[in-house]
């Protein structure tokens, strides 16, 4: 019999939790708004104001703090997400650009060759020394148009 007491003591003693008010709720996110450090002063005269344990609004502090603190994780986390985004779009972008230039100047290439097949072919440096300034100018007009 003493255990079944014990166990009915243990039970009656525990506190049901309460949900705040919406009034009490919105004097707390003002004042964390106002200013999400808790003051021993700014906790007292919110418990009097609220009806309140000093201690609870602590609490409500604290998890307030912790949840903005998460809110600002997952802000960050999805802003750098879209730039993440934007830079892989420019670079696949930019990977088609190049495959596409690297085909015209095959393309230019050959067709530099084709008229031109008594020349061994240039080497970008003999190119660019002016070796072959007729060569450069076919090469122009065929990668303009």
């Amino acid at each position: 019999m003493d255990n079944i007491q014990i166990q009915t003591l243990t039970h009656s003693t525990k506190r049901t939790k309460k949900r705040l008010t919406q009034n009490q709720v919105s004097l707390l996110e003002w004042s964390f708004n106002y200013n999400p450090k808790l003051e021993p002063e700014r906790k007292m005269q919110l418990s009097r104001e609220l009806g309140l344990a000093p201690r609870q609004v602590a609490i409500w502090y604290q998890n307030k703090r912790a949840r903005s603190k998460t809110q600002s994780l997952e802000i960050d986390y999805n802003t750098l997400q879209q730039k993440l985004d934007t830079v892989l779009a420019d670079k696949r972008r930019l990977e088609r650009e190049v495959g596409r230039l690297r085909g015209e100047l095959e393309k230019a290439h050959e067709i530099l060759l084709a008229s031109n097949p008594t020349h061994p072919p240039l080497s970008c440096d003999e190119a660019m020394n002016g070796s072959s300034s007729l060569a450069m100018e076919e090469l122009y007009a065929c990668l303009m148009g």
